[in-house]
């Protein structure tokens, strides 16, 4: 057993005694490509735990699963997002692999990131993905990903080339201080931004990525999915930099007001009377309803200062992963 850990791991000095790998596999309806990536995971890191979980597949997901030699358990609550906090929940591990099972990845690609992350204590490691074929990679997509990435760097300061990649790498100190709140898709963004807010140590592999085989259909929706990630950046952005949220629609506010309440002050000024009484009205509420966005944000700012200390010291309070950097 040892012997088959150096091999995956050239020139690193653990045994698998000393390294505890989970591979996480979430699964809808993964019948034709399921067997192929569990045993691609397994010749890439014999000594790992393979776990597939299926989230209520109506095909035969499970059984080629189990032939493969995968342990496989259930999540009921439809959606990536659950299946994922499901796993993070119930695994104990030094590293996880979170690999789809669709097919798309390369499985070979997973000990470089393991050993990055070995190298470098990392908290996480992202497969960044690469492809040549149009097919394997839809235009849409991925214009979509680079404007949420390049909008997720903007908010947060920096972030990841392939923030939607599904194809990761994670220490346990990052898992058990992921909150895991998201449903669907976007728990890819709750993912990075997790790791921005916290400022974690993080690498990235570029990965070959491939089409899916025929027979195997995507379940994402390019506009459906794409407008619930970027709610979810929304959402993020108003939980995490609730100054800037709340500040932005305060001066937005502000700006109509000023605008709508121009004429009214310009007749004052010249006939000392406000014939525009109504747009007088209507350009007062604009502003108090204006102070008091920038009100809620500086409140809310605090309270976030405090959230985000909390989260920091949970983070802390775990061990640092295992490895040369440690």
């Amino acid at each position: 057993m040892e012997h088959n850990q150096q091999e995956a791991f050239p020139g690193t000095p653990f045994s698998s005694s000393e390294l505890n790998i989970a591979v996480l596999i979430p699964c809808y309806n993964e019948e034709v490509t399921i067997g192929d990536v569990v045993r691609d995971m397994r010749a890439a890191l014999p000594d790992a735990s393979i776990y597939v979980y299926d989230n209520n597949s109506s095909d035969r997901t499970v059984r080629r699963a189990r032939e493969a030699g995968a342990i496989t358990r259930h999540e009921r609550l439809q959606g990536k997002g659950h299946v994922i906090r499901r796993m993070f929940a119930d695994i104990e591990a030094d590293y996880y692999v979170l690999i789809d099972g669709d097919g798309t990845y390369e499985a070979a690609a997973s000990p470089k990131m393991i050993r990055l992350a070995w190298e470098n204590s990392y908290d996480t490691v992202m497969g960044v993905r690469v492809h040549e074929r149009a097919a394997a990679y839809r235009a849409g997509h991925v214009l979509g990903n680079r404007i949420l990435t390049g909008l997720v760097v903007s908010l947060f300061g920096r972030g990841q080339s392939d923030m939607l990649s599904g194809y990761r790498v994670f220490s346990r100190r990052f898992v058990k201080s992921f909150p895991a709140l998201s449903s669907g898709f976007e728990t890819e963004t709750e993912l990075t931004v997790h790791t921005l807010e916290l400022n974690m140590a993080m690498g990235e592999v570029t990965t070959r990525y491939v089409e899916r085989p025929e027979g195997s259909f995507s379940k994402l929706n390019t506009y459906r999915d794409g407008f619930r990630i970027l709610g979810t950046i929304v959402r993020l952005l108003k939980q995490e930099r609730p100054f800037l949220f709340f500040g932005a629609i305060g001066c937005v506010l502000a700006a109509v007001g000023g605008g709508v309440g121009l004429l009214p002050v310009l007749d004052y000024v010249e006939t000392h009377k406000v014939p525009h009484l109504p747009s007088a009205v209507l350009a007062t509420g604009f502003e108090m309803l204006a102070a008091l966005s920038l009100v809620c944000g500086l409140i809310l700012n605090s309270v976030t200062l405090g959230r985000q200390e909390a989260k920091r010291l949970a983070y802390l309070s775990l061990k640092a992963p295992p490895g040369a950097g440690g």
